[in-house]
């Protein structure tokens, strides 16, 4: 499934949810749906502007990315885990957006992501930022990184609505 087919899938299916359902924590410690579309966002934006950012550099890198990331590259995608970041990295995302906000910047990341489809890869691909635990990333491999966080959720994703739907 391509970048925006995926993110477009998301994004309509936060019309079947209600403003209850999207708010739903069915137990301490576990995200509610908007919060998992807050943190995916977020991320996707973060993933995009370092895409940008090799895109303005003028400076090569030749830092390579780490063990992990290099497996997350060749695997195409994160291991079948749930992954807990530190804590002080890890605090729970935002659970107040309504879903029309939700799918306003869900549309903000599928514009974002549809304005360099045909242009990341002629971004150098030696023009690198650091990800903390995959090393050095270049534009493509932030814009693949989009989806690929996105897919890792989708387990995620159909657990939530298991308490909801």
């Amino acid at each position: 499934m391509s970048n925006n087919k995926l993110l477009i899938t998301f994004k309509s299916d936060l019309q079947k949810y209600s403003l209850e359902q999207l708010r739903f924590n069915s137990e301490e410690g576990v995200w509610s749906i908007g919060q998992m579309y807050d943190h995916l966002i977020l991320v996707a934006d973060e993933y995009l502007n370092n895409m940008e950012t090799c895109a303005t550099l003028n400076e090569e890198q030749s830092l390579e990315k780490t063990q992990f990331g290099e497996q997350l590259f060749r695997n195409g995608g994160f291991p079948p885990i749930k992954i807990r970041l530190p804590d002080e990295l890890n605090s729970p995302p935002n659970n107040s957006d309504s879903k029309e906000d939700l799918i306003c910047r869900m549309d903000h990341v599928i514009q974002r992501l549809s304005q360099w489809e045909s242009k990341v890869d002629y971004v150098n691909p030696n023009n690198k930022v650091e990800h903390g635990g995959f090393g050095w990333l270049n534009a493509r491999e932030w814009y693949d990184l989009v989806s690929m966080h996105f897919r890792h959720h989708l387990r995620q994703k159909d657990e939530l609505e298991s308490y909801i739907l």
